[in-house]
């Protein structure tokens, strides 16, 4: 056995534990199959229960629990049964619920079960059986010891625990203790016992000695009474000695009196005036009638008396009034459109035992409904109310769905970020619970918010809109009209638009548009960020329109939006205008005078949106070269002569093309290496007129000099310029010219040109050797020179003879006789003339070769003198260059027609040099 803590009422288990398992998965398991309890106080039943998770295919949940007592073979629900009124309460949780019934009666002995209904068809289980409960009173059993003590005992039918209870001494609380106490006691004295917690529900009062004694015992411990009613609340009461006072009071109203110890006739209580009657039918019976009950008179009433040496005491327990006003209770409903079906209960805190209902609707008696309950079709507007039989003055207030339903928003004008509450109020009963929806496109509405206020805390512009509230009861359903909450607020963060969204070009038509969420709504502010990075105001509206836009717009715009509430921070975007390139510049580095050799980077720049590439050209007479580089640079790492000239660049993009200008490079360099022309180019004879040229490419132009190489192998300037003239040109003019080309940057010469005069034979010279006198049958050699280009050929004549005697510089008389005496003359002879020289030979003997050696010495002088100056020349031309007179060497000639001349060249070459010195003949 077990016992409940004291504040839920006293419970005795049986030892039998009943576990009550059905099939297929349903079950029932009851803590206990039979309970004891005291009246008045509260019991706890509890089981545990499960179910299948699916039933017939089906996934299976529980749709309710419930307890209930088998009435007329139907399963019914406590909670709507009107004698368990206000006195039953289920608590359930993880699929085990408990029992709790409370101010325990003898109706209450029955046999309680415990049923499960699902989701599915047939989908019910009752626990069975179930568990039974009992009740019982408790009593005072009095021993008595001898004429003043005695040992009293609380006891029950049920068998209770021995302790936590109450004691009772003339209507005094004495002791809390055990179910014993022992007393010291006067013969007038009575006992009563009661359950600690439950302590208005005590035990009749006992006297000691089993006579008459000072006793109250009530009739009822507990009346339930309608409002508006009539109650009487007895008690009997007894006293051996004779009674000077006796009243009703009630603790509650005493309380408020000034001394809260002392008990308050209720007859004397204003409250209660014209209301209360104290009713004597018989000796020891006190009746208290209540009328008009009210609300304010549920209380708990108790009698007391007064001896002249006793007075019963306040303490004691006496009868609770509980006035009730019926409510009606919608059990369960179905919506339907314009009518609910409802089963209405006629529902109070507790039910007068016996009574029956008269219901109405619309203030009009419903026939034949005289049941706790009603079922029925009701209409949004009808009102539907209940009365006990016999109270028809007295109905509940009437029942019906929600009417007349009004929605209230502040009148003020709403900012962004303010709270804002809205009120949804509907006349319904029972009250209505409040549903709050938002208006949108979307048919299914998204719930908001539960209850009769919408609070938005901190308001929203995305907030704004139109918001109803809906009205629910179980009879029925009702919405406002739409009440528009329009937020205002400062400009968010403005968006920035361009049209067309696409590349922007030059010359286009382009707006900008400005948005901004904003209540009311914003003027707008346009700004350019400047080349100083600061914002420049540029125009005002919500839309900034280039007509024919340039590239001079490209760049960050800036706009602000602004109301009365505030202002907005700056959005920007940036525009960027797309161009064909403008017309390319060029620019040459070094900017200086360009020389051979050096690094020449030439540069062209375009302004194009989006860049250009750029082609680099040269001119090539009236054709353009083709492609030289696809580079805004052109770079000649060692610039030539050759790359002077005349150059230009062209831009291109997407967009179009452009081009520059010719750009002259003029490439300054020394002068190269000369040529040298002669004009004539023919032969070149004495006394014509000979112009050498010099040409040199140079930059700036060269300036010429012109050398000739003299005696000493030096060479001397002969003229300046890139022409040297010899009008009338002489042998003399013959040699080695060159020239030199010379400016700023440098000087070179050309090679050296060899000038060969062509010319007829000077006068020649004519030798005799021996240079002595020529004896007889001697050798004779006559040398014949001449100054000639090309070489003169030679030939020999004497005199008086027609025929020439040889041919050849050279002419040698091997024996000389005196017939060999005589004039002889020397031809010399080319292309371009003749010159002859004539000499004498004879032969001496003595004195006579004494002359011809004077002869001889004076032509070997003659000769000298005449062939000294040409042949210091020609040696002098033979080391430098291959002159053409120096290719021949004199001939050695035979006279062929006389044995007697004799061609010696030998011996003439031998004595030339010893005998240069003599004299010629």
């Amino acid at each position: 056995m077990s016992l409940t803590a004291a504040a839920s009422g006293l419970v005795v288990f049986l030892l039998s534990v009943s576990v009550v398992q059905g099939l297929d998965g349903w079950g029932v398991t009851y803590s206990s199959t039979e309970i004891c309890a005291v009246k008045g106080s509260t019991v706890e039943i509890s089981c545990s229960y499960t179910y299948p998770s699916t039933w017939e295919g089906s996934v299976n949940t529980v749709k309710k629990t419930f307890w209930f007592k088998q009435k007329d073979g139907e399963p019914v629900d406590l909670t709507t049964v009107s004698e368990y009124a206000g006195r039953v309460e289920y608590l359930c949780e993880n699929n085990i619920c408990t029992l709790r019934i409370r101010n325990l009666s003898e109706s209450d002995s029955a046999e309680y079960r415990f049923r499960i209904e699902t989701n599915q068809a047939g989908g019910t289980y009752s626990g069975s059986p179930g568990v039974t409960l009992s009740l019982t009173d408790l009593s005072v059993q009095v021993e008595r010891k001898d004429s003043s003590r005695a040992n009293l005992k609380c006891q029950s039918s049920c068998d209770l625990p021995d302790d936590d209870y109450v004691w009772y001494k003339n209507g005094g609380n004495t002791l809390s203790g055990t179910s014993s106490l022992q007393v010291d006691f006067n013969y007038l004295d009575s006992y009563s016992c009661a359950l600690k917690g439950f302590e208005d529900s005590p035990s009749p009062s006992v006297c000691v000695t089993g006579r008459d004694s000072n006793t109250v015992t009530y009739t009822e411990g507990s009346i339930c009474a309608p409002r508006g009613s009539s109650v009487d609340i007895s008690c009997r009461y007894s006293s051996n000695d004779c009674i000077t006072s006796k009243f009703w009071f009630s603790p509650e109203r005493s309380h408020q009196g000034q001394n809260p110890s002392q008990p308050e006739d209720l007859s004397e209580d204003s409250q209660y005036a014209g209301r209360v009657q104290i009713l004597e039918t018989e000796r020891g019976r006190s009746t208290l009638r209540i009328s008009d009950l009210r609300d304010s008179d549920s209380a708990q009433y108790r009698f007391t008396f007064k001896t002249p040496s006793f007075e019963w005491r306040s303490d004691f327990p006496g009868t609770t009034l509980t006035v009730t006003a019926l409510q009606v209770q919608v059990i369960t409903e179905t919506y339907g459109q314009p009518y609910t079906y409802a089963e209405l209960k006629c529902h109070s805190s507790c039910s007068p035992a016996g009574v029956s209902y008269v219901w109405f609707k619309n203030n009009e008696k419903i026939r034949d409904q005289t049941r706790s309950s009603y079922k029925g079709w009701i209409q949004l507007a009808d009102m539907i109310s209940c009365a006990f039989e016999g109270h028809e003055k007295f109905p509940s207030p009437a029942v019906y769905a929600p009417r007349r339903l009004s929605l209230s928003r502040p009148s003020a004008e709403i900012r962004e970020g303010s709270s804002v509450t809205l009120t949804c109020s509907s006349d319904a009963n029972p009250a209505a619970n409040y549903t709050w929806y938002k208006e949108n496109r979307n048919p299914d509405l998204p719930l908001l918010s539960e209850g009769p206020q919408l609070v938005l805390s901190s308001i929203q512009s995305s907030d704004s809109g139109q918001y109803f509230c809906s009205a629910t009861n179980e009879l029925g359903r009702s919405r406002s009209v739409n009440s528009f909450i329009n937020v205002k607020y400062a400009p968010k963060l403005p968006s920035v638009s361009v049209s067309p969204s696409a590349e922007i070009e030059e010359g286009s038509s382009v707006t900008l548009t400005c948005s901004s969420d904003a209540n009311p709504a914003a003027n707008y502010t346009w700004y350019k960020r400047n080349r100083n990075t600061q914002l420049s105001y540029f125009s005002e509206g919500q839309q900034l329109s280039f007509s024919s836009i340039q590239s001079s717009d490209s760049g960050r715009y800036f706009c602000r939006a602004e109301n009365k509430l505030g202002r907005s921070t700056y959005t920007n975007t940036f525009i960027n205008v797309k161009y064909a390139p403008r017309l390319p510049s060029v620019s040459v580095s070094p900017s200086g005078e360009i020389e051979e050799g050096s690094s020449v980077t030439l540069t062209c720049s375009s302004d194009a949106n989006p860049a250009a590439t750029y082609t680099w050209y040269k001119k090539n007479g009236h054709a353009d070269v083709p492609l030289l580089s696809e580079r805004p640079q052109l770079v000649f790492r060692s610039i030539q002569s050759s790359d002077s000239g005349q150059y230009f660049c062209s831009a291109e993009n997407s967009l179009g093309r452009s081009r520059f200008e010719n750009t002259f490079i003029n490439v300054k360099y020394a002068p190269k290496l000369p040529s040298v022309s002669v004009s004539p180019s023919a032969e070149i004879k004495e006394g014509s007129s000979v112009t050498l040229t010099c040409s040199s490419d140079a930059n700036p132009a060269a300036n010429y000099t012109w050398y000739k190489e003299d005696q000493n192998a030096d060479f001397s300037s002969v003229n300046e310029g890139p022409r040297l003239v010899l009008s009338s040109i002489q042998s003399s003019d013959s040699g080695q010219y060159f020239c030199r080309a010379e400016n700023l940057l440098g000087s070179t010469r050309s090679e050296s040109i060899s000038i060969d005069v062509k010319y007829a034979p000077k006068p020649p010279s004519v030798s005799v050797r021996p240079s002595a006198e020529i004896e007889e049958g001697s050798s004779v050699t006559l040398t014949c020179s001449s100054d000639a280009n090309p070489a003169a050929n030679y030939t020999w004549y004497k005199e008086d003879e027609d025929s020439p005697k040889a041919s050849g510089q050279i002419f040698t008389i091997t024996d000389f006789r005196a017939e060999h005496s005589g004039s002889y003359s020397c031809g010399a002879q080319n292309k371009l003339g003749r010159s002859n020289s004539t000499l004498t030979l004879s032969v001496v003997a003595g004195s006579s070769t004494m002359i011809v050696n004077i002869i001889r010495t004076t032509l070997v002088v003659l000769m000298l003198i005449s062939v000294f100056p040409l042949s210091l020349w020609m040696r002098k031309k033979n080391t430098r260059t291959h002159s053409t007179t120096g290719a021949h060497e004199p001939e050695e000639i035979e006279l062929d027609s006389d044995p007697e001349y004799e061609n010696d060249s030998h011996t003439a070459a031998q004595t030339e040099d010893t005998e240069e010195q003599e004299d010629m003949v």
